[in-house]
């Protein structure tokens, strides 16, 4: 079978001689199949279903330790746990504010849906949703809008019809103004 070569041997002897210690080399990313070491961090954490969650994918998380100032803008549902200052902005998607979440910012969202705290006026084009633990304080603008009982909300709400058409001159509008209220 092997002709006229040998094999090569391995450098070291995998099996330990007598009165050596056995030596087991894991590598640093785990399989899988890989059974837990106790003391060892799981790679995989368990999926928190406190939230409804979307079926056209996955949504991204901001976890609770996390706190971001700045601008947060992207094409895929987000839920915040953390804290975030500054604007989010996800025109096409679903932002979801968490039970531990505090938010302060503006937020441009298809949909917003508030369970956590909320300072800065929130644009939706579809709906807004504060569910019973929710507070917001700021102005609301949206097509649809539900209060449950047991919500706080402080502000003004403009419910928007022309948000569900597709009216580019009436949604370019909306963006400059609520681009120019929040760098003012």
């Amino acid at each position: 079978m092997w002709g006229d070569k040998k094999p090569e041997a391995p450098a070291k002897n995998p099996l330990p001689q007598q009165g050596q210690q056995s030596q087991q080399v894991r590598p640093n990313i785990p399989s899988a199949n890989a059974p837990a070491i106790p003391g060892e961090a799981k790679t995989m954490a368990p999926i928190d279903s406190t939230y409804p969650s979307t079926s056209s994918g996955g949504t991204a998380r901001l976890g609770s330790s996390l706190h971001v100032k700045g601008e947060i803008t992207g094409n895929e549902d987000l839920l915040i746990d953390g804290s975030v200052e500054g604007l989010v902005q996800l025109e096409d998607r679903k932002l979801t504010v968490g039970a531990s979440a505090k938010v302060t910012a503006d937020v441009i969202a298809r949909e917003v849906v508030v369970y956590g705290n909320v300072k800065g006026n929130l644009r939706a084009r579809d709906r807004i949703e504060i569910k019973k633990d929710g507070s917001v304080v700021g102005d609301l603008t949206t097509a649809r809008i539900s209060i449950e009982d047991g919500a706080y909300f402080k502000g003004s709400i403009e419910i928007d019809k022309t948000g569900d058409a597709s009216d580019d001159s009436s949604k370019s509008y909306a963006r400059n103004r609520t681009t120019a209220a929040a760098t003012s």
